[in-house]
């Protein structure tokens, strides 16, 4: 049976979440996805801190972009590999990585205050992202480096993954996140982006996938499974060719099913 939109938001009612994407992720002349489309959709923007991409004028640049947008704005820190878009593990001690996120963090709250619009929360990048959810030690450390150069600031975790848990042990303020383009391994990790599905391309299925999620409360895996875990935030990368389409597509769906959407640093 089709539900017409006023049942749909019956049934939902009351949902919230927010939709973040990854941005400033260009490196002097060269850019990279299409921010400004991106900041008239999203709440929240993950700015990158020139370890992955980024450097001070787009940093700068993209802050001010998203105070006049209304968009909430937090540091999204990596490892340091621009040829590699921060999607390769570079090795470091646990110490190590500690101190590259710190040095992140202090640079984009130097960046965002300039602006004028001081950044909330943290969210790892690329590899180093995926760590946080499969490798204890690492996400001790993000979550370490959060809590040492700012407690009052956000943990933007992966859902199920090890920083999820360890921040809010800590006792940082945790928001959990999924992903409307990625797919799910049968334990709730990200699919590797060199196997084939890794990445969704279709709006109207990521959209379709993001309003069950939300509504369920659960990760859906490759074969259909719910995982069960609290969804605070939906990622969607901003460097896919069909990214401003997914973004859009997502929200409408939400809306249109009664789910408000709305930055969770509103709700600190």
């Amino acid at each position: 049976m089709v539900r017409t939109t006023q049942e749909s938001a019956v049934a939902a009612e009351g949902l919230q979440v927010d939709i973040n994407s990854d941005m400033g992720e260009g490196f002097g002349a060269y850019r990279l996805g299409d921010d400004a489309a991106i900041l008239d959709i999203v709440s929240s923007a993950n700015v990158a801190c020139g370890f992955h991409a980024g450097d001070p004028e787009i940093m700068a640049a993209t802050f001010s972009m998203a105070r006049e947008k209304g968009v909430a704005v937090g540091a999204h820190p990596s490892f340091a590999d621009l040829w590699g878009f921060g999607r390769r593990i570079i090795p470091h001690s646990v110490s190590e990585v500690e101190r590259l996120v710190a040095y992140q963090i202090g640079a984009a709250q130097a960046l965002s205050a300039y602006a004028g619009h001081p950044i909330r929360y943290v969210k790892a990048h690329g590899a180093l992202g995926n760590l946080t959810q499969t490798d204890r030690g690492v996400a001790e450390a993000v979550t370490r480096a959060v809590k040492a150069v700012d407690p009052s600031l956000i943990c933007l975790a992966i859902a199920l993954g090890f920083q999820d848990k360890i921040a809010r042990d800590a006792g940082l303020t945790v928001r959990s996140e999924i992903f409307a383009d990625r797919a799910y391994t049968e334990e709730g990790f990200l699919v590797s982006r060199k196997l084939e599905g890794a990445v969704i391309h279709d709006a109207e299925k990521a959209a379709e996938r993001v309003v069950r999620m939300v509504k369920q409360g659960a990760i859906e895996t490759i074969s259909g499974q719910a995982l069960k875990t609290p969804i605070d935030s939906i990622c969607v990368h901003s460097d896919t060719p069909a990214a401003v389409a997914i973004a859009a597509r997502v929200r409408a769906r939400l809306e249109e099913d009664g789910i408000s959407v709305r930055a969770f640093a509103a709700n600190a």
